[in-house]
């Protein structure tokens, strides 16, 4: 797949995650097996680039390209003005957000509110490409609600705005991450654009990931909530994506080396409080599936250090080892 002058190694795109897809974690995805890493949404509000949480999220330091920076905001100026910021701190390309379902996203409209106003959509689209040397691409769902989808005429503005790439996750706005995505119309965009179009939405396993690659015709897939506490599942994808074989799950072992690297990425990146606090979701996620795992949550929640939570990690998994997990 082709984004401007950029060919993917692979057809697997790490999504956007709010609190999720950070530097450290986009690099531990990369490494295993992610040809892509989207970061967390950014504001594209001007008063907030001083803000210390926002500069952290466009720290790029480290991390493999291209480096594709996710903006959200409804003033087609100010959206213009952030990519060019963004630009300047090391985005490759650009991403923008009109699929977020979230009320303190949508109350402002933007995120997946914009899709109801196509007029809108196409000036920010037409705003943020010419403000910026480099690819801009577009995140949406298929509509405002399931009576209202409109997936495809938002993709021909976008294509015509000079989009070079389009995500469609497979719900509405209203539909937030409740029932299961539909794949229909991400299809139906895919036949309507010559763009790449990249399918998202409870893409959790191998399998599933090559039946809706095979349905929609997409391009490729982007993966979000299913990667939570399990990077591994864009390794087992590709594997199977290649072979049509499984690839064995994870050992203990590996699990231990992994997440205790990402640990300590998370406590450097953030520092000792923000880092552990950052830390317990990802432990909760990584622990899911082991014997015990739920007495082990409760217990480190409570953990406030770093050399803790680390000793109680290894601890927990040293005495899971010699046996696999189920991915």
């Amino acid at each position: 797949m082709q984004i401007g002058p950029y060919t993917l190694p692979n057809q697997l795109v790490l999504a956007p995650m709010a609190g999720i897809s950070d530097r450290p974690y986009r690099k531990l995805c990369r490494s295993l097996g992610a040809g892509l890493a989207v970061s967390e949404m950014i504001s594209a509000n001007a008063l907030l680039w001083e803000n210390k949480k926002t500069r952290q999220r466009i720290n790029h330091e480290g991390e493999p390209g291209p480096v594709v920076v996710q903006i959200a905001g409804a003033d087609p100026d100010i959206l213009a003005l952030a990519a060019q910021e963004n630009v300047r701190s090391g985005a490759d390309i650009i991403d923008i957000n009109m699929g977020c379902p979230a009320k303190k996203v949508c109350n402002k409209q933007a995120g997946s509110a914009l899709l109801g106003n196509e007029e809108l959509v196409a000036r920010i689209l037409d705003k943020v490409v010419n403000a910026v040397d480099v690819p801009v691409t577009l995140k949406i769902r298929t509509g405002s609600d399931p009576e209202n989808r409109n997936a495809c005429r938002i993709a021909e503005i976008a294509e015509q705005s000079g989009v070079q790439s389009l995500a469609v996750h497979g719900r509405t706005r209203k539909c937030a991450f409740r029932g299961e995505a539909e794949y229909e119309t991400i299809r139906q965009v895919k036949q309507q654009v010559g763009i790449p179009v990249i399918a998202n939405g409870d893409i959790s396993t191998p399998e599933k990931a090559a039946k809706v690659l095979e349905y929609t015709g997409a391009d490729a897939l982007m993966i979000g909530r299913p990667a939570r506490g399990n990077p591994w599942i864009f390794r087992q994808i590709n594997h199977y994506l290649e072979t049509g074989k499984l690839l064995s799950p994870p050992t203990v072992a590996e699990v231990r080396e992994v997440m205790l690297l990402h640990l300590q990425e998370l406590y450097d990146f953030y520092g000792e409080y923000t880092g552990v606090r950052t830390a317990r979701k990802h432990i909760a996620w990584y622990s899911k599936g082991f014997f015990s795992s739920n007495a082990f949550r409760r217990e480190i929640m409570q953990v406030e250090s770093s050399t803790e939570q680390i000793r109680m990690v290894g601890e927990f998994l040293s005495m899971s080892e010699g046996g696999d997990i189920a991915a």
